[in-house]
């Protein structure tokens, strides 16, 4: 029965079908060939029951904040701020765009807005500057990895639900992996600069600096008004969705440039993504009541143990799959089809789930910056104009850095626990 969901949804993928038709039609096929095949109701069933709960409803309003934060204009006054602190830098528009995707980070939690928004402007200005497009390309893709690890993450907010943690918790363990990914890449950057002659531009004054972090001031605190919010018990992860929102327009009203038209534009968007992730999360629970009741998450497990009772080598098993899987899925199918499966298997192994949340978080992201599948890559050809053979081996290097970091996450968790345990206190986890 796995075999026939999972076959049949890589080969829908491959066929180009949309992610959300693609894993419903692997459900009905799952079902019309099980023993349930006369109670096909129970899939409209799970669906609706699967969307219907309180801690998704974070998922619009985070959305909602990074589109509104792209139509009222606060990328360009996030990266001009990130522009006047290390553009001087050698590959200085490369390290730019690194920071830049850290700052936005901090307000939409989503690669595809990073992309989107931020890349346009981003991949401008290296153009104009005289870097290769295809490098401009590639360092954008992969600095939007950054943006859904660091809080607060959409992404994070469904491995919430899915393996019954608290998404403060979740987001507090993102923040110091988002940072040395982050790290890694600007540290990357410098390395090609020694092998590569890269465009220069001379240091911001002083009064550059000071002038672009007034001008982009009420941006930059953004982060910190949601995260603390959230931190402070002022509000649930839900209500500083809402509260980000909120803050993006007040920020447009201010700046005079939220105008109806682009209000209505982000809210266009908005609606589109989350129509679309929520039927993807109605399928998998739909698809995760059948494994449950056919006992597949048990007789992985079983496997997994008749191979190898080592938790280093199992972690490394479940590495390669992971990105495996990343190549040709999207996170957000993935991790909703792969967590239930493999909850009880890391808890055998004495795993941390929010630490395993982490690495499946970062292991599926990297998959964005991945072919055949990244969808980065593709917003990278249609925003940056370049042609995709160019931009998928632009981004091979980049890979590298991405990599390490994700195995030393794996294998050093306190990397991951140790910030949330310092503010929330020790995990009491629900299992």
């Amino acid at each position: 029965m796995f075999v026939v969901l999972f076959i049949g949804f890589i080969i829908l993928i491959l066929l180009r079908v949309p992610v959300s038709m693609a894993i419903g039609a692997a459900v009905l096929l799952t079902f019309a060939t099980s023993e349930f095949s006369d109670a096909l109701y129970i899939i409209p069933q799970q669906v609706l029951e699967g969307v219907n709960k309180p801690s998704l409803a974070a998922v619009p309003f985070f959305i909602m904040a990074g589109n509104l934060m792209n139509v009222v204009g606060m990328t360009d006054r996030i990266f001009n701020f990130a522009n006047s602190l290390v553009g001087h830098f050698r590959a200085g528009l490369a390290q730019v765009n690194v920071l830049s995707s850290m700052i936005f980070a901090g307000v939409s939690g989503a690669a595809v807005a990073d992309c989107a928004g931020l890349g346009a402007i981003e991949i401008k200005a290296m153009r104009e500057r005289g870097y290769k497009p295809e490098f401009a390309a590639a360092v954008t893709v992969c600095s939007a990895v950054v943006g859904p690890i660091i809080p607060p993450s959409i992404g994070l907010v469904i491995y919430a639900f899915l393996a019954q943690q608290s998404v403060e918790r979740m987001f507090l363990a993102g923040l110091v992996p988002g940072l040395i990914v982050g790290g890694s890449l600007m540290l990357f950057n410098r390395l090609l600069a020694i092998r590569h002659k890269f465009p220069t531009q001379e240091r911001a004054p002083l009064s550059h600096v000071r002038h672009a972090a007034i001008d982009g001031i009420l941006a930059l605190i953004a982060p910190g008004i949601i995260l603390g919010s959230i931190l402070g018990g002022f509000v649930t992860a839900t209500e500083a969705g809402v509260l980000a929102c909120v803050y993006s327009m007040g920020l447009g009203m201010f700046y005079k440039t939220l105008t109806f038209e682009r209000l209505w534009q982000a809210l266009t968007d908005t609606m589109l993504m989350t129509s679309v992730i929520m039927i993807i999360i109605g399928f998998s629970i739909a698809m995760g009541w059948l494994l449950a009741i056919e006992q597949v998450p048990q007789q992985i497990g079983d496997a997994v143990f008749s191979i190898t009772d080592s938790r280093y080598v199992f972690l490394a098993m479940m590495l390669v799959f992971i990105i495996l899987v990343g190549c040709v899925v999207e996170g957000v199918p993935a991790k909703l089809m792969l967590v239930p499966m493999l909850l009880p298997v890391i808890d055998s192994f004495g795993i941390d789930r929010v630490h395993f949340g982490i690495i499946i978080q970062l292991g599926l992201l990297i998959g964005i910056a991945t072919p055949p599948m990244g969808i980065g890559l593709y917003i990278m050809v249609e925003v940056g104009k370049v042609p995709f053979e160019k931009v998928t081996m632009a981004v091979l290097p980049f890979l590298v850095p991405l990599m390490i970091v994700l195995i030393l996450i794996t294998y050093f968790p306190q990397l991951t626990l140790w910030f949330p345990d310092l503010v929330l206190g020790p995990e009491t986890s629900v299992r």
